[in-house]
C-alpha cells in the first residue's frame, strides 16, 4: 500500500471514498465530501492523504488547521475514510500513523471528533476542558505533541459550516 499526497486527478475518487464510507456512520451528515472540497478550495487542507493499493484509491485522510480556545496550530483530522469493502485491513490505521508523523513538526498536537475506542490506539484521548458545541465530551479527542494539556472550544475552519471562526 502507498500513502501519498492527493493530486487533482484524485478528487473524484476521494469524493467517492468519503461519501461511501460516511454512509456507514450514524453521525455522518452526508456533507463530508463537500467539506473536503471547500477546505481544498479555501487552501485549508494542511494534509490530504490518499491510500492506494495496486494503483486503486482505497482510503483518504484530511487535516486542516484548528484551534483549541486561543491555542493556534492544532491539526484537525477529519474526515478519515476507507472504502467500505476494505474495512479491517489497516488502511485507516496506516493513514492515521502517517498523518500524525507529518503533523508533529508544525502542530501543537492533533485533535478530532471520533470514536474513542478506535482513535485511542493512536494516543488520542478525551480531556476535561475540550468541547465542541453540544457534542458529547468523550468524542472530542486530542493527541498533544508537547506537555501542555489541551483545553477550550475546538474551532473548526469555516468550510465545516459550524458558524465558527475560520
Amino acid at each position: 500500500m502507498l500513502i501519498r499526497n492527493e493530486t487533482r486527478n484524485d478528487i473524484a475518487a476521494i469524493r467517492t471514498i468519503v461519501t461511501e464510507a460516511m454512509k456507514l456512520l450514524p453521525q455522518a451528515s452526508g456533507t463530508e465530501a463537500d467539506i473536503v472540497d471547500r477546505l481544498r478550495d479555501d487552501d485549508g487542507l494542511i494534509l490530504s492523504l490518499l491510500a492506494e493499493d495496486e494503483g486503486q484509491p482505497v482510503g483518504y485522510l484530511a487535516a486542516s488547521m484548528g484551534r483549541l480556545g486561543a491555542a493556534q496550530n492544532w491539526g484537525l483530522i477529519g474526515p478519515l475514510a476507507v472504502t467500505p469493502s476494505r474495512h479491517g485491513e489497516g488502511i485507516g490505521s496506516a493513514l492515521m500513523v502517517e498523518a500524525i508523523h507529518r503533523l508533529r513538526p508544525f502542530c501543537k498536537g492533533a485533535v478530532l471528533v471520533g470514536e474513542p475506542g478506535y482513535y485511542g490506539r493512536f494516543g488520542f484521548r478525551a480531556y476535561p476542558g475540550l468541547r465542541v458545541g453540544d457534542c458529547p465530551p468523550q468524542y472530542i479527542l486530542a493527541l498533544p505533541f508537547d506537555a501542555e494539556e489541551p483545553a477550550g472550544e475546538l474551532i473548526h475552519p469555516a468550510a465545516f459550516g459550524l458558524h465558527q471562526e475560520g
